[in-house]
C-alpha cells in the first residue's frame, strides 16, 4: 500500500508535485490533430495501409519484408516562410523537424497561449526520436549532395534545437534517444525539469517518419515486424508490431501554477519512473523484475495504490516475447489483490495506428489523456484469444475490446501508461483525470475548447524535399 493520498480536486497528490497537461497536439495515421484522433479511437479505426503512391519515389522498389505500415498522407508539405526558413534550407531540412515546428506551434495554440508570448521564457523542449532516415537518403547522393545545411538538416539534436530557436525558448532543449519509450522519457524529463524550477513551461513530444525503407528492413529482419502488418496485442496471434509514423506533443506546467493561471487542464501526471532491465537474458529480451520495478517506483513516486488504477495503456506490441513479459509485469503489481470480477483494463494505440516506436510513448500518453478527458475507454483492437502465455485471468487482467465506462466512474479516474525501449529503458507515468474540469462537451474538433486550427498553412515548399529527386536531379526545381 502506498502513502496516504491528500488532494487537489479530483487528482490524488503524492510524494511529488503533480504536472498539469494544458495542450495537446498530434499528427497521426488519419487523425491530423487530437479531435480526429479521439474520433478514430472512438469508433475503432485502425490507420494501417499500403505506403502512399508518392513514398519512396525514385527509388525504385524498396527493399522491405512488410510494407504495411500506419503512414501519414504527406509529409512534404511545409510551410517555410511562416516558420522564417529559406526554401533551400527547407529542402535539407529532416520531415521530423518540419514536424516538430508544426506540432510545437499547434500544441501552444491549443493551450489557448500565443506562441509569441513565450518568447525568452524558460520553457523547455523535449522530443523523443530514434530514426534518421532523412539523412540515409540525403547522403545517398554523395558528397556533391552535401550543401550548407546538410548538418544541421539532419542532424537529431536539431529536433529540439530549432522549435526553441524559432521560438526564442531559454529553457532545456533536448532530443531523446532511449528506443521506443524516447518519448516517454521525454514526458519523464519534462516534468522533473518543471518540479525543479528549471523549467517554467514545457514542451514534450515525440516525431516518427518512415523515410528510407532501410530502416523497416531492418526491423524486419531482427524478426521485430508482423508479417501481416497488424499489432495483435496481448493475442494468440502475436507475431511482431506494424510500424506508425506521425507525432504528438504536449505542453506541461506545474498544476498549482495550472489552476492559479486558469488554463484548462487536460488530465494531470502524478509520478512516473525510468529505470534499465540490466543484465537480462539478450540485449533486446525484456526484464520482468525490471518492468515489474519501474511500476512500483512510479506509483510510489505518485503516492497511487496499485489497486486504485482502473486502466494501463500499453506499450503493447503485439510481440511473442514482449507481450507475456509485460503482462506478468502488470499482473504482479496492479493486478494482484483485484476481485476476479474487476480486473485491471488494458489496451494499445499501437492497434490503431501503428507502433511510432520513437514517438510511441507520447501517443500512448495521448490516448490515456483523452480517455480521461471523455470518461470513455476506447477499444483495443485485434483482439479475439488471448495469448496463451498470458492467463488474463490469474493476472486480473482484461483487455478493453469494445468502447465503454470507466470502472468505478464515481472514483478518482487514475490511469498508468507503459513504454519500454529495445535496449531495456522502461518508463511508466501515472494520470489523474483533471481536477474540476466540466467532461462530456466537444467542440467541433472533437477536444472540449479546442482551437480553430493552426495559424500555417500546409503548402508545397519551394524545391523536392525528398533527396532523392533533389540531389540526383540538382538542376530540376
Amino acid at each position: 500500500m502506498s502513502e496516504p493520498q491528500t488532494t487537489v480536486g479530483e487528482a490524488p497528490v503524492g510524494r511529488t508535485e503533480p504536472i498539469a497537461i494544458v495542450g495537446l497536439a498530434c499528427r497521426l495515421p488519419k487523425a491530423p490533430d487530437p479531435g480526429a484522433f479521439w474520433k478514430l479511437l472512438r469508433d475503432g479505426v485502425e490507420a494501417v495501409g499500403e505506403p502512399p503512391a508518392d513514398r519512396w519515389r525514385d527509388v525504385g522498389e524498396p527493399p522491405v519484408e512488410v510494407r504495411r505500415a500506419g503512414f501519414l498522407d504527406r509529409v512534404d508539405t511545409f510551410d517555410a516562410a511562416f516558420f522564417g526558413v529559406s526554401p533551400r534550407e527547407a529542402a535539407a531540412m529532416d520531415p521530423q523537424q518540419r514536424l516538430m515546428l508544426e506540432l510545437s506551434w499547434e500544441v501552444l495554440e491549443e493551450a489557448r497561449i500565443v506562441p509569441a508570448s513565450v518568447r525568452d521564457s524558460r520553457t523547455g523542449v523535449f522530443v523523443g526520436a530514434i530514426w534518421d532516415d532523412y539523412a540515409t537518403l540525403s547522403y545517398r547522393g554523395g558528397p556533391e549532395a552535401v550543401s550548407p545545411h546538410t548538418v544541421t538538416g539532419v542532424h537529431r539534436s536539431i529536433l529540439a534545437n530549432r522549435v526553441s530557436h524559432h521560438l526564442g525558448l531559454t529553457g532545456p532543449s533536448m532530443t531523446v534517444d532511449t528506443g521506443q519509450s524516447s518519448s516517454l522519457v521525454s514526458v519523464q524529463l519534462a516534468c522533473e525539469s518543471l518540479r525543479r524550477g528549471e523549467s517554467t513551461l514545457a514542451i514534450a513530444a515525440g516525431v516518427n517518419l518512415i523515410m528510407a525503407p532501410e530502416s523497416t528492413t531492418g526491423m524486419a529482419r531482427a524478426g521485430a515486424l508482423s508479417p501481416d502488418g497488424r499489432c495483435h496485442t496481448f493475442d494468440a496471434r502475436a507475431n511482431g508490431y506494424v510500424r506508425g509514423e506521425g507525432g504528438a506533443a504536449v505542453l506541461l506546467k506545474p498544476l498549482a501554477r495550472a489552476l492559479a493561471d486558469g488554463d484548462r487542464v487536460h488530465a494531470v501526471i502524478l509520478g512516473g519512473a525510468v529505470n534499465n532491465d540490466g543484465v537480462a537474458e539478450g540485449l533486446t529480451v525484456p526484464s520482468r523484475a525490471a518492468q515489474e520495478e519501474v511500476l512500483r517506483l512510479a506509483y510510489a513516486d505518485a503516492g497511487v495504490d496499485p489497486l486504485d488504477v482502473q486502466y494501463v495503456e500499453l506499450h503493447g506490441t503485439g510481440t511473442r516475447v514482449g507481450d507475456p513479459v509485460e503482462a506478468g509485469a502488470l499482473g504482479r503489481v496492479l493486478g494482484a489483490g483485484r476481485p476476479a470480477d474487476a480486473p485491471l483494463l488494458v489496451g494499445s494505440a499501437k492497434t490503431n495506428v501503428g507502433h511510432l516506436e520513437g514517438a510511441a510513448g507520447v501517443v500512448g500518453l495521448l490516448k490515456a489523456v483523452l480517455a480521461l478527458r471523455h470518461r470513455v475507454l476506447p477499444a483495443s483492437l485485434n483482439f479475439t484469444t488471448p495469448n496463451p502465455a498470458i492467463p488474463l485471468d490469474e493476472l486480473r487482467l482484461r483487455v478493453q475490446q469494445r468502447a465503454g465506462d470507466w470502472p468505478r466512474p464515481e472514483a478518482p479516474l487514475l490511469a498508468g501508461v507503459s513504454s519500454f525501449g529495445i535496449g531495456g529503458t522502461n518508463c511508466h507515468l501515472v494520470l489523474a483525470a483533471a481536477p474540476g474540469q466540466p467532461v462530456g462537451a466537444e467542440s467541433a474538433s472533437g477536444v472540449a475548447g479546442g482551437c480553430r486550427g493552426p495559424s500555417y498553412r500546409l503548402v508545397m515548399s519551394r524545391g523536392p524535399l525528398q533527396p532523392p529527386l533533389h540531389h540526383r536531379r540538382p538542376n530540376r526545381r
